[in-house]
């Protein structure tokens, strides 16, 4: 997957994450005004990638799912598919991604709005969390470790 594709899966989680899509052209408008430019062939495949399904509430993850997976919240899909390593440092959490993968775990795990994060920056196979304490990142830890298994 391309480093384009795979950031533009991320914003498209997050989008819908966010607040009510309630249709293509709305999703295409938001992803345009955040400069992604796609055309409507492009985004019916993410939509089908992704494995969201229009419903009355807006797209979510769903009906095409099996059970268990229609289940899975964004946060823990982007973990089990980008999270290689966690490496705890003091007030820090450094989490380690395939190549192009920092950018779509950090739009989840933002989405997921964790009480303990102070603020994420992602580079192109890192995410840094920072804490307001070590005692913060700990509980934080235990979150997501709870969530890839």
């Amino acid at each position: 997957m391309s480093a384009t594709k795979t950031f533009r899966h991320g914003q498209i989680l997050r989008l819908i994450s966010g607040g009510h899509i309630a249709n293509q052209e709305d999703l295409r408008r938001r992803l345009a005004r955040q400069k992604l430019r796609v055309t409507q062939a492009t985004l019916s495949r993410d939509l089908q990638e992704l494995r969201l399904v229009k419903t009355n509430e807006g797209y979510r993850s769903g009906s095409g799912l099996p059970e268990e997976a229609a289940t899975v919240p964004p946060l823990t899909r982007a973990l089990r598919e980008f999270l290689l390593d966690i490496r705890p440092a003091e007030n820090l959490l450094v989490l380690k991604t395939p190549p192009s993968g920092a950018q779509p775990l950090a739009a989840a795990i933002d989405g997921a709005k964790f009480p303990e994060i102070a603020g994420t920056i992602a580079g192109d196979d890192t995410v840094l969390i920072i804490t307001p304490s070590r005692k913060s990142r700990e509980s934080l830890q235990k979150k997501i470790e709870v969530q890839v298994k």
